[in-house]
């Protein structure tokens, strides 16, 4: 089976978890990260869901898996090894045509959750479609080992002046030049140093007869 990957906005959707163990607890912080209204059902959780339901982070219903647990879902995500419980949310999810993860069974998948490395907004997410999750596992590894918290100033960065420099008017041709020069290699390696001398010159140099508005305000309250 093949996976079209795509990036889904949960702000506020409410999501469902069915399980309580530790593979629930890593889906509900993903989802948590995200924006997410989560309700998991378990009989028992552990000591970090606990302690998130205390805090009011979490919906708890303190049992068994029901039919009908799944009404107005948007998302859910079976994190139970019990495999007729996840045959009973696999056929509700499908009956309401939610999105539906079974942790570790792709078969009764319609997505998967790819390993994930994280800087802010710079997410990015490896996929083997379910065949090695390991390797998945391994390359996430590496990708947080290359792309450090360096990566998330610049993604914020760059966020931050790409307004202004849309603001200032030119054609398509001429913005996708700017943005493509303004990402110099060394970059990255400017903020990991606290370089920033070096960095507004070279933004300046790229700027310079084009963009007029205060870029040097928008950007520096994201120097780290």
């Amino acid at each position: 089976m093949s996976f079209y990957p795509v990036c889904i906005d949960l702000e506020e959707k409410e999501c469902v978890v069915v399980g309580g163990g530790r593979v629930a607890q890593r889906k509900v912080r993903g989802l948590l990260s995200c924006g997410a209204r989560v309700t998991v059902i378990s009989p028992g959780l552990t000591d970090e869901l606990s302690v998130r339901e205390t805090k009011g982070e979490i919906t708890w219903k303190k049992r068994e898996y029901r039919s009908g647990d799944l009404k107005g879902a948007f998302l859910v995500i079976a994190a139970t090894d019990d495999k007729e419980t996840q045959k009973q949310v696999h056929r509700e999810a499908t009956e309401r045509n939610l999105l539906l993860n079974v942790a570790d069974v792709p078969r009764r998948c319609n997505f998967i959750l790819p390993a994930t490395a994280r800087q802010g907004d710079l997410v990015i997410s490896v996929s083997t479609a379910g065949k090695s999750p390991a390797l998945a596992r391994k390359l996430r590894m590496e990708l947080e080992k290359r792309y450090g918290v360096e990566y998330r100033a610049v993604v914020d960065i760059l966020g931050a002046i790409r307004p202004v420099i849309l603001a200032a008017g030119l054609d398509q041709r001429d913005n996708e030049q700017v943005f493509n020069g303004l990402l110099h290699d060394d970059l990255p390696g400017w903020i990991r140093a606290g370089e920033w001398q070096r960095l507004e010159g070279h933004f300046a140099d790229v700027l310079a007869g084009r963009v007029e508005g205060d870029w040097l305000r928008a950007i520096r309250p994201f120097y780290l």
